[in-house]
């Protein structure tokens, strides 16, 4: 088996820095005061990786990595847990619930490993509620382990992912159309009735906003249905976007104008330009 002294010595580091004479800014930081910095993180793995950056991919790994050490160390000041418990911790648990990795259970496909997982999942949540003294179906609830404040595609499709292992879901994609188009209309019904400015845009409109999001939620089961992730679909549209802007802005730039000064016609060319040129 592989040793790992340099993550060994990471480990000392972080403690180092947590001592009584070691930095002040990290002997003072707490879960929470840093907990944002591990989404920051986070997603900035994810920019390497979509970027095909190898090279800042392993720097923003490593910054994730910081990220959970030095939370490990602050729980283990406090007499928590410690970073070796964290470990076996997880380690356990992938072992658990890779039975056919590790155990005598038979899985074909990815899916069906997907569908073994949340299984697993479910009965772990039934033994953990019996182990607190409840009955195995007065376990946490099922979508609880999705935590509200991740972002809310992610969400949505996780919600939906774990509904459908269970059996709840439409049973064509035409059928998941159907629902779209449905809610969207009640989208268009509710704005034609909400007050709105003399933009168009609404005031104190919660059912309008309730609309938009059903609509965003079930067109996210259209994207789950053909296998598409659509967080990532919407970042990849999001960079096409700001790269097509950055061409207008270049433009703008070489005649010597202000972006404000390009009319919406010459800027609707431009954009049909960086469309050509990519």
């Amino acid at each position: 088996m592989a040793e790992h002294p340099a993550f060994s010595r990471f480990v000392e580091t972080i403690a180092a820095l947590r001592a009584p004479d070691g930095c002040p800014w990290d002997i003072e930081q707490t879960h929470r005061s840093i907990a944002r910095n591990m989404l920051e993180e986070a997603y900035e793995v994810v920019d390497a990786i979509e970027a095909d950056d190898t090279a800042h991919l392993r720097e923003e790994l490593g910054d994730v990595l910081l990220q959970v050490v030095l939370q490990c160390q602050i729980a283990q000041d406090a007499g928590a847990f410690t970073i070796d418990e964290v470990c076996q911790d997880v380690n356990d648990k992938i072992i658990r619930r890779h039975p056919h990795v590790f155990g005598d259970v038979r899985a074909g496909a990815a899916n069906e490993v997907l569908d073994m997982w949340d299984r697993i999942k479910r009965d772990e949540r039934a033994d953990a509620a019996i182990a607190a003294g409840r009955k195995a179906h007065e376990a946490d609830g099922f979508l609880d382990s999705i935590p509200c404040g991740m972002p809310a595609l992610i969400q949505a499709q996780k919600i939906s992912r774990k509904v459908i292992g269970i059996g709840f879901e439409w049973e064509t994609i035409d059928d998941i159309w159907d629902q779209v188009f449905s809610e969207i209309e009640e989208l268009r019904q509710a704005y034609g009735e909400a007050q709105k400015d003399e933009r168009g845009k609404v005031i104190d409109g919660p059912e309008v906003e309730l609309e938009v999001g059903d609509v965003l939620f079930t067109f996210s089961n259209v994207a789950l249905r053909m296998g598409i992730d659509a967080e990532t679909a919407l970042r990849a549209s999001c960079r096409k976007f700001r790269t097509r802007w950055s061409y207008i802005e270049r433009a703008a730039i070489a005649q010597d104008r202000r972006i404000e000064e390009l009319s919406t016609e010459e800027m609707n060319i431009l954009w049909d330009e960086a469309k050509l040129a990519e």
